[in-house]
């Protein structure tokens, strides 16, 4: 790794620790959440909740869609939901009470209460799989294997700066041996030549770049010890202790949407997506269209169907959508500690919500058609 690579790695790992700190401190100050009714008979009014997504409105929050658009969350006792368009990891805005659920990462979460003490927990996770991939073109560097990656130059954006590194330590791979440079979400720099391999989401990037006729390969993190889990639904100590029978009902309104995306039809989920997206960019002041374009059906339709292969593992099929094994809870925990974050299975998960949906609505388990 160059050494300007070395110095941006410590840049974006230094603005991460001091915005947490910052949040830690509007946390501290922050009332206690006091709307949470009693456990009821289903007639609960829980009122309105805000939910930071870690992405644009797209397919990775179809079952989000869903929820919205057969009264999921109304049926649940919500006013509104709030679903808050990312790219953000929701780490700060979980501290400072900004929004209640953040669909974030085991990485930024794991990260948060590692170096800062953060008091957060992830409470269920739709993706099972870690979705992040080294992309490269099959035929340029064609980066098969860890050892590939040693003498190339690999585009990481800043805010994956720490999880790239997790891999390079989880394969005994040198950072010297490896030239990181700055990129941003838009894969060109690969399809250019500029850079050896770009670091992507599976669902994302690498559709993009397959779909302007490249043939690629991708370096699955799942496969090449980082395994995590990733979408997950992460909130505060403090929310979880005072709002569990609100956040079972959330999570059961979750569980009704994205059983929806695996059985209605990939057409009638893609129209729903276009839906919100288009709902989205009629409201971002930043044009959503003018930054990432028109929503592209087919990249859509294929975006999805990957996602479902992240969500749905025998574990799932046996438990339930959202439910976290014991095994991927250690698993992702090594993952984190490879990147030198060391946090225990405890302090990173609390599924006990999960758990219990399950146990009084068993039927729920069954999402596949």
């Amino acid at each position: 790794m160059a050494p300007s690579s070395r110095r941006t790695i410590r840049r974006v790992s230094a603005a991460v620790a001091a915005s947490a700190a910052a949040a830690l401190v509007l946390a501290a100050c922050a009332p206690a959440d006091s709307t949470t009714p009693p456990a009821g008979d289903g007639d609960a009014s829980y009122g309105e909740i805000s939910v930071q997504y870690s992405w644009i409105k797209n397919e990775e929050f179809a079952g989000e869609f869903y929820a919205y658009e057969n009264g999921y969350y109304e049926d649940a006792g919500f006013s509104n939901v709030i679903g808050i368009s990312g790219p953000d990891t929701g780490v700060a805005k979980l501290l400072s009470g900004t929004v209640q659920v953040a669909l974030s990462d085991a990485a930024s979460i794991g990260a948060a209460i590692a170096e800062q003490d953060a008091p957060l927990k992830i409470i269920g996770a739709t993706f099972q799989k870690n979705p992040f991939t080294v992309l490269s073109l099959a035929d340029g560097a064609d980066i098969t294997t860890p050892q590939d990656l040693v003498g190339k130059t690999i585009g990481v954006q800043d805010s994956n700066a720490s999880v790239f590194q997790a891999l390079l330590n989880a394969n005994g791979i040198d950072p010297a041996d490896v030239t990181v440079v700055p990129v941003d979400f838009d894969p060109t720099p690969l399809m250019n030549g500029d850079v050896d391999g770009f670091m992507a989401y599976l669902t994302n990037e690498a559709l993009t770049v397959e779909l302007a006729g490249y043939e690629i390969t991708n370096l699955s993190y799942a496969d090449n010890g980082v395994p995590y889990v990733a979408e997950t639904f992460s909130v505060t100590d403090q929310y979880l202790a005072e709002n569990k029978e609100l956040l079972k009902a959330f999570l059961t309104a979750e569980i009704q949407g994205w059983t929806d995306v695996f059985q209605n039809s990939t057409d009638d989920s893609i129209a729903l997506i276009e839906k919100y997206y288009n709902a989205a960019a009629e409201e971002s002041a930043e044009g959503l269209e003018a930054v990432f374009g028109a929503l592209d059906p087919t990249k859509t339709g294929m975006g999805l169907e990957a996602e479902k292969l992240l969500i749905s593992t025998e574990e799932t099929e046996a438990n339930g959508l959202f439910t976290i094994s014991d095994a991927l809870k250690q698993q992702t925990v090594d993952s984190l500690a490879a990147a030198g974050w060391e946090v225990s299975v405890d302090e990173l998960f609390d599924t006990t919500i999960i758990d219990e949906i399950y146990a009084e609505n068993p039927d729920l388990k069954s999402y596949l058609p």
